[in-house]
């Protein structure tokens, strides 16, 4: 047992970080093969727009080592994921949901997050603990298992997946402040991202939090958010606010209007 950095929750860690690295590696060699010929080019304002908030979450994100990110052309997909390794991939499909650039902090800065937790070495650990669990609860109690296996997905797996999702949420929310990004804007993005969310899912059969249960915690989180952002004395970095929406424009400028995006002739780009 150990607690994890920042919010120090007790979790079961049995694997080691090279372990982890070595998973990240995998992962990262798949993700290129599937996505390869929808990766954007580094001189696409997306690229840039990214490559300019991770510029700034960085510094105050505790992540050791180069940060490698992509931009990925799908604008179905709704989503940005990270990969042991400091390697993050951003579909374009979550960049309306952002809105600016402070949106696309609160996004960036939950994946970021996930690293300095480790929680793949977390969730790669786990598997050991459930088949002690299994095995011993088999032995003694349920010779079938099925009880068990049950009881241990929707009373320890799914549980812990949504601790860590929320304490990727949390700490996200604290590195977004201190890099001078408004945290306001996270609670906009997960409002705008539950009138998104038609499946509904009940929150106990899913391995994140609902978007609602989300906004809640955001909005109880914000005092100490706002508190972190005074303390890095941001007021200097304002003068960016609008470079997202105007890069944005200089894309669409160029003939390739977006079906999401629209036209720079929109009165709300987004």
């Amino acid at each position: 047992m150990e607690r994890a950095p920042v919010t120090g929750r007790w979790r079961f860690v049995c694997v080691s970080e090279e372990y982890e690295a070595e998973l990240g590696r995998t992962s990262y060699e798949h993700a290129m093969e599937d996505y390869r010929d929808q990766i954007l080019r580094p001189d696409d304002p997306r690229h840039k727009i990214v490559g300019r908030v991770l510029e700034r979450l960085l510094p105050n994100s505790g992540l050791k080592g180069d940060v490698e990110f992509h931009v990925i052309e799908d604008d179905d997909e709704v989503n940005a994921f990270v990969i042991p390794g400091n390697k993050i991939f951003v579909f374009s499909g979550i960049m309306p949901i952002c809105n600016n650039e402070d949106g696309l902090a609160s996004i960036l800065g939950h994946e970021i997050a996930h690293n300095v937790a480790h929680h793949v070495q977390e969730n790669a650990s786990l598997p050991y603990l459930t088949t002690l669990i299994l095995g011993l609860a088999t032995f003694f109690v349920d010779n079938s298992a099925q009880l068990t296996q049950f009881v241990l997905s929707y009373g320890l797996e799914l549980p812990n997946s949504r601790a860590q999702e929320t304490e990727a949420d949390y700490i996200g929310l604290l590195m977004m402040a201190q890099s001078c990004y408004n945290p306001e804007e996270a609670l906009k993005v997960w409002d705008r991202m539950a009138k998104a969310d038609q499946s509904a899912t009940p929150q106990f059969l899913s391995t994140h939090p609902t978007d609602r249960n989300r906004l809640k915690r955001f909005q109880q989180w914000l005092p100490e958010a706002i508190e972190k952002q005074a303390q890095s004395q941001c007021g200097h970095m304002t003068q960016h606010s609008n470079e997202f929406q105007q890069a944005f424009v200089s894309y669409t400028r160029q003939g390739q209007d977006h079906p999401v995006l629209g036209t720079d002739n929109d009165n709300d780009f987004w």
